[in-house]
C-alpha cells in the first residue's frame, strides 16, 4: 500500500511540475498567435494527434474510387471550404492560413502526405481541437463520401496544374470587398453612376 501511495505522490508531483512548466512558457511566450511554433511543440502535436486518432480510423481505406469526376468535385469543394485558409494549391500561403497558430500547413510536403488516407479523413470530418481546423463532417451523415473525395483531391495536391488552379478560382468564396465591387459595377451598368463615371476595374484573383 505504501509503494502504491508513493507512485501516486510521484505521479501527481510530475504531473504538477508539467503544469508549473507549461503556466511559466505560457507566461513567457504569452498567447500571441504570431510567433511561429517551435520544432518541438510541432512533433509533440503532430505525435499527440497521431496516437488520439483511433487505430481503426487511421487503417481506413478510402472507399470512393479516383475518377475525373470525383477530382472535379473535390475541387470545387475544396475551393470553396477549403482554399480561404489552405489556398488553392493546398500550400497555406494565405492571410487566414499565415494567421493561423499553429499556421495552416503546406499540404504539399511529406508531413500530409505521408498521413494514411484513413488519417487525412478522420482530420476533415472531426478537426483538431486547439488549431483552426475545423469539423466538417455532418454527425447525422453516413459514409462521408464529400471528405473521401478531398483525400483524393489532398493527394494530387503536389501534383496541381495551373489550369486546374484557375479552375477552382471560379469557386473561391467571395469576399465582401469583392461583392462591393461587383455591386457598384453592377451600378455603373444600369446607368446609376452617371454616364461620365468610369467602370471600376474588375477584381481578378
Amino acid at each position: 500500500m505504501k509503494t502504491l501511495l508513493r507512485i501516486v505522490i510521484g505521479l501527481l508531483a510530475a504531473l504538477g511540475t508539467m503544469a508549473l512548466a507549461a503556466a511559466g512558457w505560457l507566461a513567457a511566450s504569452g498567447v500571441s498567435a504570431r510567433p511561429e511554433p517551435s520544432a518541438f511543440e510541432a512533433r509533440t502535436a503532430r505525435a499527440a494527434r497521431h496516437l488520439l486518432i483511433p487505430r481503426a480510423s487511421r487503417a481506413a481505406a478510402n472507399p470512393v474510387p479516383a475518377s475525373a469526376e470525383v477530382l472535379a468535385r473535390a475541387r470545387a469543394h475544396f475551393a470553396d471550404h477549403c482554399a480561404s485558409c489552405h489556398g488553392n494549391d493546398g500550400r497555406g500561403a494565405t492571410e487566414l492560413g499565415r494567421g493561423l497558430y499553429p499556421r495552416a500547413p503546406d499540404m504539399t510536403l511529406p508531413a500530409t502526405q505521408e498521413l494514411s488516407d484513413g488519417e487525412l479523413f478522420w482530420i476533415i470530418e472531426n478537426g483538431v481541437r486547439l488549431t483552426g481546423m475545423p469539423a466538417w463532417g455532418d454527425p447525422g451523415a453516413e459514409g462521408g463520401e464529400e471528405s473521401w473525395e478531398l483525400v483524393h483531391f489532398i493527394r494530387r495536391l503536389p501534383a496541381v496544374t495551373a489550369e486546374e488552379i484557375a479552375e477552382m478560382e471560379r469557386h473561391n468564396p467571395v469576399s465582401r470587398a469583392e461583392l462591393e465591387q461587383e455591386e457598384e459595377i453592377g451600378r455603373f451598368l444600369a446607368g446609376e453612376e452617371g454616364k461620365e463615371a468610369e467602370a471600376p476595374e474588375p477584381h481578378r484573383h
